[in-house]
């Protein structure tokens, strides 16, 4: 399992939104729109990025 990963892209600009998710997207390593990161697939990535699923785009 330590083989999965996830691609994660920033969809929706940060601005306006909470700083706790503004927070999570930067954990989540991204920093620009459109830009895109490969993570591995732990239930703590998936957490985070189910907190912020209205910003991001997953591909698995």
């Amino acid at each position: 399992m330590a083989d999965k990963t996830v691609k994660v892209t920033l969809v929706k600009s940060v601005i306006g939104t909470k700083q706790s998710h503004r927070a999570t997207v930067r954990g989540l390593g991204l920093r620009k729109l459109n830009q895109t990161v490969e993570l591995q697939d732990t239930p703590e990535v998936r957490g985070m990025i189910n907190k912020v699923s209205y910003l991001v785009k997953l591909e698995a």
